[in-house]
């Protein structure tokens, strides 16, 4: 994780306010506005009391009376359009952040993503995303108010006696400024460590609810609940901290509105005895300080809850700010498929090598079948020429031209790849086949089944094609999910199938189908087949085998 000072996240967060400045600027005076309404309604109050003692006749009972009821209107008319405004900006902000986040996702897969942890992921893209309403509609809002309010109130208080003005500035910053300053740095790294354990919890959450019935069947559901207990504890430890440590904080801010309170009183009564200042400044400049402190103690309380916040933006800037390994690739020329082929490809994870010097041709229209032990690359291989990582010796070449060169449209359209692992969205089974083809007709994917063999297990089924699949495909076998994958292919209809182990969950029937109606394909179609079982590379026109990264 990228290490960023608070100013620097509050400052990127910032920018994204820019298309919304009209609005911002709105909310502001608005809560200028409001605030002094609340300020002047107590100080209408000394103007009363002062009336009363004789001492000014500037404003009439009742002109006092009409006033205060007017301002305590507006107060809340502007209240509610200030806070609507906020509102307004923060979540068309968290929609537009959402947006780049899923963009930057969709730039970052898959390369950047798969050694990712899911439940992490899951976490920064929902909750921390949604804690950014905090920032946007309760931190840059209530700063400009202050700062605004700041001014106005010292002007005011300071026109009656300079140093008086000079008090309430102090008292303003120290309780505006300081105090969350000092606070930001009490809590430390509190913010990002419950953000960071908030995210591992929800990662544990949903491993636990992906291994359920393993936990079932080797009756590990008692250590693992133990564990989650374990993890919310820690959790709810943190908050607990964090909670204690905004309660010393409020109580701190509250002796030191209390200190400046006392202080104005004790200047006030010192000046007013040396002449310096007539009583109705002593009232009003006491009465106006306190009643105004209202804008800089929401800054205060800042201090305990945006280090939550900031530890959230910094998680989302994260993943809007991180480089993808492969950059996609456009403006080319679209190219046409006819063949592929690897020249001395070398690959590595890290330190490790996977691939070493690997070459091999890839005629058009030919099964080309890739054999090997787990571990040894094949995978690796096909993800290669999907480019979804680059060598880093030799080329991938498809039609003669580097993968590097080509289009990512181009190249997306002219393979298709079935993984082991088929993943099934949460919709129907036609939707989930319909994914390889956006456009195509309900009479074309029950041709892709047919050539998947597995339209008669969808017929069989109560609403059919319209069946839903459940979460993650819950609902088929493993078999039945490898199935609709081959039906997307078969959809997708691109000129080079890469095929990564597809017939590993079926049965002989129904794996001799579909080598049928693969074989049947390579009269148009260019297949590369890997697969460790010597059956299913029975169709192939020519094999390669791969051991620990090399063929042979």
């Amino acid at each position: 994780m990228k290490k960023r000072s608070n100013r620097k996240v509050m400052a990127d967060l910032i920018k994204l306010v820019k298309p919304l400045i009209g609005y911002m600027v709105i909310a502001v005076l608005m809560g200028i506005a409001g605030f002094l309404c609340a300020t002047f309604i107590t100080i209408f109050g000394g103007y009363a009391i002062l009336n009363v003692m004789g001492r000014q006749e500037v404003l009439s009972l009742r002109t006092i009376f009409v006033c205060v009821v007017i301002f305590a209107l507006l107060r809340g008319i502007l209240r509610y359009a200030e806070q609507a405004c906020n509102h307004f900006i923060a979540f068309k902000l968290l929609a537009l952040i959402r947006d780049r986040v899923f963009g930057a996702l969709r730039r970052l897969c898959p390369a950047k993503l798969e050694g990712k942890d899911k439940g992490n992921l899951i976490s920064v893209i929902t909750s921390d995303i949604e804690l950014l309403e905090v920032f946007y509609a309760h931190t840059i809002s209530p700063i400009l108010i202050a700062v605004g309010m700041t001014i106005v109130m010292t002007w005011y208080i300071g026109h009656f006696q300079p140093l008086l003005g000079l008090i309430a500035f102090a008292a303003y910053v120290v309780v505006g400024a300081v105090l969350p300053c000092f606070f930001s740095k009490r809590n430390g790294e509190s913010g990002m460590v419950f953000r960071t354990k908030a995210g591992e919890l929800s990662s544990y959450v949903l491993e636990s609810l992906r291994g359920l019935r393993e936990s079932i069947q080797y009756q590990t559901g008692e250590k693992r609940m133990e564990q989650l207990n374990c993890r919310t504890d820690e959790l709810s430890e943190e908050e607990r901290h964090q909670k204690q440590i905004a309660g010393e904080n409020m109580a701190m801010t509250q002796t030191v509105i209390l200190f400046f309170d006392l202080l104005m009183l004790a200047a006030g009564c010192v000046l007013y005895l040396d002449g310096a200042v007539e009583f109705n400044g002593v009232l009003l400049g006491f009465i106006a300080l306190m009643s105004s402190f209202g804008p800089v103690v929401a800054l205060a309380n800042l201090g305990n809850t945006l280090q939550n916040t900031l530890a959230a933006g910094n998680r989302v800037l994260d993943i809007l700010e991180e480089a993808p390994v492969i950059e996609e690739v456009k403006g080319k020329p679209e190219i046409a498929f006819e063949g592929a082929q690897a020249n001395h490809v070398t690959f590595a994870y890290g330190e490790e090598t996977i691939l070493s010097d690997v070459s091999l041709e890839i005629p058009k229209n030919e099964i080309v079948g890739i054999s090997g032990r787990s571990g040894s690359g094949k995978s690796t291989f096909l993800k290669l020429l999907m480019r979804f990582w680059d060598v880093q010796k030799g080329q991938m070449k498809i039609s003669e031209k580097s993968v590097r060169e080509i289009n990512t449209t181009n190249l997306r359209k002219m393979e298709s790849f079935v993984t082991q692992e088929t993943y099934l969205f949460h919709d129907t089974i036609e939707n989930n086949i319909r994914l390889a083809k956006s456009s195509a007709t309900h009479e074309e994917i029950v041709e892709a089944c047919k050539k998947a063999s597995i339209h008669e297990f969808i017929m069989g089924l109560p609403d059919g094609y319209q069946s839903q699949v459940g979460e993650l495909g819950s609902t088929l076998s493993g078999g039945e999910r490898q199935r609709i994958g081959l039906a997307r292919a078969f959809l997708h209809d691109a000129p080079l199938i890469l095929l990564d182990e597809p017939t590993s969950n079926l049965d002989s029937l129904n794996e001799a189908v579909i080598l049928k109606s693969l074989q049947e394909q390579t009269k148009k179609k260019t297949v590369i087949l890997v697969s460790h079982r010597k059956s299913t590379m029975c169709i192939a026109d020519r094999i390669y085998s791969m051991e620990q990264g090399r063929m042979s």
